[in-house]
């Protein structure tokens, strides 16, 4: 499939995208760490939480707005809701705003609660153009997408972020302005016309989700990719904020005249650049180096591989030490991803697809509100003592998913049972 192919809305969500997640990527550890440095990392770990539990409302409600109103009105919203709040944070934080720590807060929960709005209208006008066939090819290009918006903002912002605040913000709202400007030239409308004109009400959607929170099996599987991502935001939350607070600058490089020297948001920058880099040129490798491990050991494998990179993430002070566990984690996100992957297709029934999806996908926001609490946890209790979190994290993830194996064992000795014998 070339980009000839592809309608013209996702030519343009797919390079509105790229920009999206760039400044989202860069920002958002960026003002973590912004906060913690005016207020403690007590009180900016709670102020992030409010902003996560604001994003998981608008998101919900973003969905509802997008089948009564359809995608483009919603992403237009949305759109210019964060390019005025980017504009405005970047005013505050320029020499003339005068730096007022709340008033920034106030308009990254307004730029927060935009982008959130208008995610589930941007998702679903990806599904509205393409076809089961093309799925694929197009997801695979999201995927390179982000991954790729990952990486260079990641070293973007952990390499500017010093001296380098307000005009990061200032090419944020202007970028977000030309995104909502291209939205609005050149997006339209994709909503299925009896979708719009008959909504799915709040009740309706209410009594879908209480089916989804009755399946217990299904319940497991949220709960133990919830404990993976509440590792995995670590990297953007506590992490950040230690690395940012006391990390030691120090040469990474230091050979005779020439040398590098990286201090704790350099670092989180290279540390998020290397992860990306490596997912996306050993992502194709690993799989088939894989392919004949079982899927039980690959995923409990790849878990305890990756706890014990975050944990080394959690205590270490030296520059090449937490780049080594990069590749540790690296390696584990790798051999886990895909099982996790195949469970949530084997447990998602055909007849209830959508609702399934979206109930899954709560794990990531509820994701962030872990990361949240875990930056105020991480002012109270000492580096080793994040880093045991994160082991009984990984702990309870493996005890679940055996309880999930072992539960599709179950069905399957049913189902084996249940088939009559040629006789």
């Amino acid at each position: 499939m070339n980009l000839k192919e592809l309608h013209p809305n996702l030519r343009l969500r797919i390079a509105v995208a790229f920009v999206q997640r760039f400044f989202d990527i860069m920002l958002v550890p960026l003002m973590v760490i912004h906060f913690a440095k005016l207020y403690g990392a007590a009180t900016a770990g709670l102020m992030t939480l409010v902003v996560a539990l604001a994003a998981i409302t608008c998101n919900l409600v973003g969905g509802h707005l997008s089948d009564t109103y359809g995608r483009r009105p919603v992403l237009l919203g949305g759109e210019l809701g964060a390019c005025l709040a980017y504009l405005g944070l970047a005013f505050v934080a320029s020499p003339a705003g005068g730096g007022n720590g709340i008033v920034m807060y106030v308009l990254y929960l307004l730029a927060a609660c935009s982008a959130g709005t208008a995610l589930p209208a941007n998702d679903a006008m990806l599904v509205d153009v393409t076809t089961v066939e093309s799925r694929t090819a197009i997801y695979t290009i999201n995927y390179w997408s982000t991954n790729m918006a990952f990486m260079l903002g990641s070293l973007v912002g952990g390499f500017f972020y010093y001296g380098y605040f307000f005009q990061l913000l200032a090419a944020a709202g202007i970028c977000l302005g030309a995104v909502f400007t291209t939205t609005f030239l050149g997006i339209k409308e994709t909503a299925p016309e009896d979708g719009v004109e008959n909504p799915r009400g709040v009740k309706s959607a209410l009594t879908g989700y209480l089916f989804v929170v009755r399946d217990r099996v299904f319940l497991r599987l949220i709960v133990a990719a919830l404990l993976i991502r509440s590792i995995e935001v670590q990297i953007s939350s506590s992490i950040a904020v230690r690395l940012g607070d006391h990390f030691t600058t120090q040469d990474l490089i230091d050979l005779g005249p020439w040398h590098v020297r990286v201090n704790g948001v350099n670092m989180l920058g290279i540390m998020r650049a290397v992860n990306t880099l490596l997912v996306v040129c050993c992502a194709l490798w690993v799989g088939k180096v894989l392919g004949k491990v079982g899927e039980r050991r690959r995923l409990m494998g790849g878990i305890v591989v990756f706890t014990i990179g975050y944990m080394v993430w959690a205590v270490s002070g030296d520059a090449w030490t937490l780049i080594i566990a990069t590749f540790v984690v690296t390696a584990g996100e790798l051999m886990n991803a895909p099982v996790k992957q195949t469970l949530l297709a084997n447990s998602v029934p055909d007849a209830s697809r959508t609702k399934y999806m979206a109930a899954y996908g709560l794990q990531v926001r509820l994701g962030l509100l872990v990361g949240s609490l875990c930056v105020t946890i991480s002012a109270l209790i000492p580096a080793w003592g994040m880093a045991v979190v994160y082991a009984l994290f990984g702990l309870a993830a493996m005890a679940l998913y055996q309880s999930l194996f072992r539960a599709q064992d179950a069905r399957a000795a049913r189902v084996a049972h249940a088939v009559p014998t040629a006789g």
